[in-house]
C-alpha cells in the first residue's frame, strides 16, 4: 500500500479521520482481497480522482489482484455512470409514464463480468451508493445477497465507498 500511503500523507489536517479510515477499510476482512480492491477502485473511478485511482490500482497490482478485477471495477464505474443517472431520474420524477418507457441503453457489460457476477454487482452497488441511485443500489444489493454474499459484505463495501469518496475530496482540499 505504498502508493495509497503516500497519498494519505498529502491529506490536510481536516481529513485526519479519513487518513486512518482509508488504511483500515483496505484491509480485507469480510470481503476478499479481490472484492476489497475491486470496490475501492470502482469507487475511485466513480469519485473521478485520477491520482487516487492510480494509487489504488498500483497497490492492488502489487498485492497480486488480477487484471480482470481491475477491468470489472472500471466497467462497474462506467456502467453506473450511465445507469445511475438514468434510473435516478426515473425514481426522482416518479411518473409511471417514465417507468413504462424502455431505457434503450446498451448494458450488456453488466452481464459479462470478467471475474464473477456477484463481485461485479458488489462493485456496482458501491458505485451506486456514491452516485446515490436508490433504485440501482437496491437492485444490486438484492443480486449480491441472492448470489450468496451477506449484509456484512454489502456493509463493508459501502464503508469502502464512503471512505474513497471522502479521500477524493481530501485530495482536492490540498
Amino acid at each position: 500500500m505504498d502508493h495509497t500511503n503516500q497519498l494519505r500523507d498529502l491529506f490536510p489536517d481536516a481529513a485526519r479521520d479519513i487518513k486512518i479510515n482509508l488504511q483500515n477499510v483496505l484491509q480485507p476482512a469480510t470481503l476478499s482481497l479481490e472484492q476489497t480492491w475491486g470496490v475501492a477502485i470502482a469507487c475511485a473511478w466513480a469519485a473521478r480522482n485520477r491520482q487516487l485511482t492510480d494509487a489504488l490500482v498500483a497497490d492492488a497490482k502489487a498485492q497480486g489482484v488480477a487484471d480482470a478485477v481491475l477491468e470489472d471495477a472500471k466497467a462497474a464505474a462506467v456502467m453506473m455512470g450511465m445507469n445511475n443517472v438514468y434510473y435516478r431520474f426515473r425514481h426522482v420524477i416518479g411518473k409511471e409514464s417514465y417507468e413504462q418507457k424502455p431505457a434503450r441503453l446498451r448494458m450488456l457489460r453488466l452481464k459479462q463480468a470478467a471475474t464473477n457476477q456477484v463481485d461485479f454487482e458488489l462493485f456496482s452497488a458501491a458505485v451506486s451508493s456514491i452516485n446515490f441511485c436508490e433504485a440501482c443500489l437496491k437492485s444490486h444489493e438484492a443480486v449480491v445477497l441472492e448470489g450468496g454474499l451477506t449484509e456484512d459484505h454489502v456493509h463493508d463495501a459501502i464503508r469502502i465507498a464512503a471512505t474513497i469518496a471522502a479521500a477524493a475530496v481530501a485530495l482536492e482540499a490540498v
